[in-house]
C-alpha cells in the first residue's frame, strides 16, 4: 500500500572532527561532505529503497539549492508532490567525532512554514488503508492536524517525533505507531525504563511502540502481541550515527506498507541502520536497493 511521507528536505553538510568542539574552540575538519538530507527525505528514501511505494510531501525554497536537491531526490523518488515556498531551502550542519557521535544544527524555515493540509492536495490523494509517516520538523500544530486528518480518513499513522516539541505532549490518540529513541521516550513519558515508557505511551493513546536503544537494540510493543519484546542490536563498527534513526523509521514504515509484521519490519530496520552507521554520511550511507533486497532475503530465510 502507498506510504505518504510528510516532512522536510534539506542539504546536509557533514564535518568529521577528532572531537566535538568545546565552548569557544575552533577546529579544522578532517573531511567535509555535502549531500541530500532532512528527516522527511531520509525516511522516504529508506522506505523506497526497501521496496515501498512512496510519496514525499515537502517544501523547498525558491533557490538554486532546491533545484540541486530535487535532482538528488529523483534518483530514488518521484518529486511531483514537492512545493516551493518563498523562503531559503533548509540546511543542516552535522559534526561527527571519531567515535561516530554527532551534533546537528538545522535551519528549518521551509519546514516550519509548510502546511501540507493547506499547501497541497494531500487529502484528495491519500486513501483509506494507506500509511502516513511524519517526523517532528514541521510545526507542532501542523503535525497534529495532519495526524488527526489522516486518522479520520482511515490511514495508518506512524509518528517519529524527532525533534521533540518544546511543549508537553499528553495525547497521542491519533498515532497508530510511534518510533522514538530511549531519550525521546523518557522525555515524552517522564519514565526512564524502556518497558515502562512503552506502556506509558500506550496509555497516552498509541497502539504500537518501538523504542530504539542504540547499542542495546530496540524494544517493540505490538498491540497484537503478548508484551514488550527486546530485539538485539546488530554488531557493527560505528563510523557515523547521523541519520540512523531515520533509516530505521523509514524502513519500518516501508515494510509495513508491504504487509510485513511489525517485529519483522523492526528486525530488518535494525540491520539496515547498522549498515548505515558503519559508513560515513547520512543518506549516502543507507543500504542500496540491492542491499535491502539481500537483507530481506536473509530475514525471510531466518523466519522459515
Amino acid at each position: 500500500m502507498p506510504l505518504h511521507v510528510v516532512g522536510n528536505v534539506c542539504l546536509d553538510t557533514s564535518f568529521r572532527l577528532p572531537h566535538l568542539p568545546r565552548p569557544g574552540e575552533t577546529l579544522n575538519a578532517l573531511t567535509a561532505i555535502e549531500g541530500l538530507g532532512g528527516k522527511g527525505a531520509n525516511q522516504a528514501v529508506a522506505a523506497a529503497r526497501c521496496g515501498a511505494d512512496v510519496y514525499l510531501w515537502s517544501a523547498l525554497g525558491n533557490d538554486a539549492l532546491a533545484d540541486r536537491l530535487i535532482q538528488m531526490l529523483q534518483v530514488d523518488l518521484g518529486t511531483d508532490r514537492l512545493i516551493r515556498l518563498p523562503h531559503r531551502t533548509d540546511q543542516s550542519t552535522i559534526l561527527i567525532d571519531d567515535a561516530g557521535e554527532n551534533a546537528i544544527v538545522s535551519a528549518v524555515e521551509c519546514a516550519r512554514a509548510f502546511d501540507p493540509l493547506s499547501n497541497t492536495d494531500i487529502q484528495a490523494r491519500w486513501q483509506e488503508g494507506e500509511i502516513l509517516l511524519l517526523q517532528g520538523n514541521l510545526s507542532w500544530d501542523t503535525t497534529t492536524a495532519c495526524l488527526h486528518r489522516a486518522k479520520r480518513s482511515g490511514l495508518m499513522t506512524v509518528f517519529n517525533p524527532s525533534p521533540l516539541p518544546e511543549r508537553r505532549v499528553n495525547d497521542l490518540t491519533d498515532v497508530d505507531l510511534v518510533i522514538v529513541n530511549q531519550g525521546e521516550a523518557s522525555t515524552l513519558t517522564g519514565v526512564v525504563e524502556p518497558e515502562h515508557a512503552a506502556c506509558r505511551l500506550v496509555e497516552m493513546g498509541v497502539a504500537d511502540v518501538i523504542i530504539t536503544l542504540a547499542g542495546d537494540g530496540s524494544l517493540v510493543l505490538d498491540s497484537k502481541g503478548a508484551g514488550p519484546i527486546r530485539l538485539p542490536a546488530q554488531r557493527t563498527v560505528v563510523v557515523d550515527t547521523s541519520g540512523a534513526g531515520d533509516c530505521f523509521a523509514g524502513t519500518v514504515a516501508g515494510l509495513l506498507g508491504q504487509g510485513k509484521k511489525l517485529i519483522h519490519a523492526a528486525t530488518v530496520a535494525s540491520k539496515a541502520a547498522a549498515m548505515a552507521v558503519g559508513r560515513l554520511g547520512t543518506l549516502a550511507a543507507y543500504p542500496t536497493r540491492a542491499e535491502f533486497s539481500e537483507l530481506l532475503k536473509i530475514s525471510e530465510l531466518e523466519n522459515t
